[in-house]
């Protein structure tokens, strides 16, 4: 639609479409990588805090320091290494307009297949990118990525295909772009594989990005952080204080950092989602599924027996979300989020019977 109101350069922008998020409690919604547990109880008693009503009329914190100060503590970092944000999308966001626009000859680089708001950041703020293809297996080539560039930006395990791309080539990614911002976009790495944080004192250009949202079972808060040396943060913080000097509430503030500080409830969860992941992957395979291997808390599969996107239209008959993204070299395989062993279950079940009830007709 043409709005007369709008700017030619709204006009022209093609948004991000978020995963359904649908009305009702029958369903299994396994499309959107949401956290199957309830957040951690010590992070709930924040919301019962008699003083919580007082804090609630003053402004918040605009630095954050208790938060930044507990994740440092978690990651072995100092708080002027940590930046804050209303989920890792508007942290993204902020990286993207301090960091990635320098012009035609230097375009952003990010894979051919990853986290579909990057090219509408992309557009939004006028940023020329280039998107390396995966291999076959959907694999990231570290080689690709070398040349006159304003920066790399990839999700790690990658989104939507689960893939984790080891240390040692990460270290290759940001010795390729020595000058240049190489951001690790770290929304699913509690689920498996190594953090580039550990990597933050020895390269200068390198940002990790994070999100509590998947492991720590509150997207509903909306909280993000971004990792990386002072002078990265300072960036930042530029951005955001041209923007909104106040982005995190007085009550997210402490409910995160409650949520941070408590590693046991990270460890337990973690580990159920992978154990259910590793369950459902050999369990998918023998419906004969072709699973992608996966460090996420989802998996991305193909269905050989069935198409695709009739096999999601038919979970979604039986209230089973998954994802379909009709969208080339994935267009045959869904995202399937990872529940509880009970959702899962459901899904299995579900897929039986359909494939099944394929099979019956094929042969009448």
């Amino acid at each position: 639609m043409n709005n007369p109101f709008w700017s030619p350069a709204l006009a022209a922008l093609e948004p991000y479409v978020p995963g359904e998020q649908p009305r009702g409690t029958r369903l299994v919604k396994l499309n959107t990588n949401e956290n199957p547990y309830p957040p951690s109880a010590r992070a709930m008693e924040v919301l019962a805090d008699p003083q919580l009503p007082d804090a609630l009329r003053r402004y918040p914190d605009p630095e954050s320091s208790e938060l930044c100060a507990a994740i440092a503590a978690q990651e072995g970092l100092d708080p002027a290494q940590v930046f804050v944000g209303n989920g890792s999308d508007e942290v993204l966001a902020h990286a993207f307009y301090s960091f990635f626009r320098r012009g035609a000859d230097e375009p952003l680089l990010f894979p051919d297949i990853t986290y579909s708001f990057y090219p509408v950041y992309c557009q939004l703020y006028d940023i020329p990118h280039r998107r390396p293809a995966l291999r076959e297996d959907f694999s990231i080539a570290v080689e690709d990525y070398a040349g006159p560039a304003a920066g790399v930006i990839l999700p790690n395990p990658n989104a939507p295909t689960g893939r984790f791309l080891p240390l040692e080539e990460i270290e290759q990614l940001l010795q390729l772009q020595p000058e240049r911002v190489v951001a690790i976009d770290e929304a699913y790495i509690d689920f498996g594989g190594d953090s580039a944080a550990q990597l933050i004192d020895r390269y200068p250009n390198l940002l990790v990005i994070r999100t509590l949202s998947k492991s720590h079972a509150l997207a509903g808060l909306r909280l993000g952080y971004a990792l990386g040396q002072p002078h990265l943060v300072e960036g930042l913080q530029r951005t955001k204080n041209s923007f909104n000097s106040y982005p995190i509430d007085s009550v997210a503030q402490r409910l995160a950092a409650a949520a941070i500080g408590d590693s046991a409830w990270l460890r337990e969860t973690s580990a159920k989602v992978i154990a259910t992941r590793e369950r459902v992957t050999t369990d998918l395979a023998a419906l004969d599924f072709e699973v992608v291997p996966s460090l996420a808390n989802f998996v991305l599969a193909r269905p050989r027996a069935i198409d695709a996107e009739t096999l999601y239209l038919q979970l979604r008959e039986r209230q089973i979300l998954v994802r379909y993204f009709n969208k080339p070299r994935i267009g045959d395989y869904l995202r399937i989020s990872i529940g509880t062993d009970a959702e899962m279950d459901a899904l299995l079940e579900a897929c039986r019977e359909i494939q099944a009830t394929q099979d019956k007709s094929q042969t009448q």
